[in-house]
């Protein structure tokens, strides 16, 4: 028998509109419903005692009954007499990324992208991958939105071009031609953010049985996404100076993968970039063993200019890199336009693909991004974006490590940092849940999921002045 206890009185589950037009028994029932569906209360796990969660939760003794009862009726728990509550043994478990779940974890993939989307506190929430709100410029997206009111309606209630927004493209051509990549506007498609072009390039090129190459540590979602094709995923180790390059030939000759998939500049979670030298291999390595490159650069804008750091679609302008961008970074994160740029039947095959899984573009968000992109605040923007990140990020770094981490390197650009904790990260995770705070173990960083003892953090989310004291006192746990 295993009994669960809490640990902080400040975990909420709605926003501070949200809780408000419920009532205290609705929120303990919210509450207990996310922590069984995420498997913080796992199956057999004795609930707190009616006195505790009372007391922690500051309520009555009366509301916790009710709520117990209602998930009892709601056969998320059993009631036995003179002994509490459990969680109930329920059916099948939901639905989880094939190929990407470790073993009796309550930690996987799905649950931290979906305490991702209701973490309301940036400051307590250090394993975010987004940008917290009072860093972004609300009024750039209000006045392009006011600007595009004040157009034609009719232009807003066209079905939008399955390539995208034209002029949106046109002024794609001309930035990536500043980062010397030469792309004209059939070469660029524009796309529902990375994940949607991943999608496609999945969809389109990858079979059962394939082999896709990816840095590891790496992006946690496109595992997932690649698995589910039936694709075996193989991570190739980062070191503090990058991409281990002789361990990527040795398993190019292993495997003779389809792709590679990296992030080149700031990769997510190492802070790594790409050196001239690095890319130059990669690409010789895809022609001598014929693969294709998808290049991920999400994170370029955060670089400043003249950061060492070098992109593979500059040197192979595009002939076998496929390269993609996206603004929900730097801008909104539910602002969801991106970009793929290719060989012109790269871009073909892939606007064919789109048509067939999602018909067209959201235009107006497409025109939404234009309008930033072109009436020059964008610049200025992503200028202070990269100015408040570097006056946190030493003090973040020395932080990190007085709490007992040993950090990965140490970036001079970016707003992640990696950090060994000696400790099981997944298991804290789910402990500091309970406490209130949103981090990011390492085990999910992996294509397997596999045990890790590191962590990633978002520097501009480390603000909360409780934060290093509870993550000492973590790693004190042992």
């Amino acid at each position: 028998m295993t009994t669960m206890t809490l640990t902080s009185i400040s975990d909420q589950i709605q926003t501070p509109v949200e809780s408000t037009q419920l009532t205290l028994v609705d929120q303990l029932v919210q509450w207990g419903r996310r922590r069984i569906d995420e498997r913080v209360f796992r199956p057999g796990m004795r609930m707190p005692s009616i006195r505790k969660l009372a007391e922690d939760k500051g309520v009555s003794r009366f509301t916790v009954v009710e709520a117990y009862e209602r998930l009892v009726a709601h056969g998320y728990l059993d009631s036995r007499r003179g002994s509490g509550f459990y969680v109930r043994e329920r059916g099948a478990e939901p639905t989880r990324l094939k190929s990407v779940q470790p073993v009796d974890s309550p930690v996987d993939v799905v649950w931290l992208l979906r305490n991702m989307l209701h973490t309301s506190s940036p400051e307590k929430g250090p394993g975010l991958g987004y940008l917290p709100n009072r860093w972004l410029d609300g009024d750039i997206l209000s006045n392009a939105l006011r600007a595009l009111g004040r157009q034609s309606g009719s232009q807003l209630l066209m079905f939008g071009s399955p390539q995208g927004f034209f002029p949106l493209r046109q002024q794609l051509q001309t930035r990536l031609a500043e980062l010397e990549i030469g792309a004209t506007p059939e070469q660029i498609l524009l796309v529902s953010g990375i994940t949607q072009g991943l999608d496609l390039i999945a969809r389109l090129y990858v079979q059962p049985g394939d082999t896709v190459l990816v840095g590891e540590p790496g992006w946690f979602q496109m595992f997932g996404r690649f698995a589910s094709q039936g694709a075996r995923v193989v991570g190739i180790p980062y070191s503090p100076t990058g991409l281990d390059l002789d361990m990527l030939e040795a398993q190019i000759k292993t495997w003779r993968p389809k792709m590679l998939i990296l992030d080149s500049v700031l990769q997510n979670p190492t802070c790594t970039s790409l050196s001239a030298r690095q890319a130059y291999r990669i690409l010789q390595l895809a022609e001598t063993y014929d693969f294709m490159v998808v290049e991920d650069d999400i994170y370029g804008d955060l670089a400043p200019p003249g950061y060492p750091a070098t992109r593979m679609a500059s040197l192979d302008q595009l002939k076998r890199v496929i390269y993609l961008g996206s603004f929900s970074k730097t801008l909104a994160a539910n602002l969801r336009v991106g970009f793929v740029a290719a060989a012109p039947e790269v871009i073909q095959a892939l606007t064919d693909q789109k048509m067939l899984t999602g018909m067209t573009s959201p235009e107006i968000n497409e025109r939404l991004v234009f309008k930033v992109l072109t009436e020059g605040h964008y610049r200025r923007h992503v200028e202070r974006l990269r100015s408040r990140l570097d006056l946190v990020r030493d003090k973040t770094a020395r932080m990190i490590e007085r709490a007992g981490f040993k950090l990965f390197n140490n970036p001079t650009a970016g707003m992640f940092l990696w950090a060994d904790s000696g400790v099981d990260t997944a298991a804290r995770a789910a402990t500091a849940m309970e406490a209130g705070y949103f981090l990011a173990p390492g085990a999910l960083f992996s294509p397997h999921q596999s045990v890790s003892t590191w962590m990633r953090f978002n520097i501009a989310n480390c603000g909360d002045p409780g934060l290093p004291a509870f993550l000492e006192r973590q790693l004190a746990r042992g």
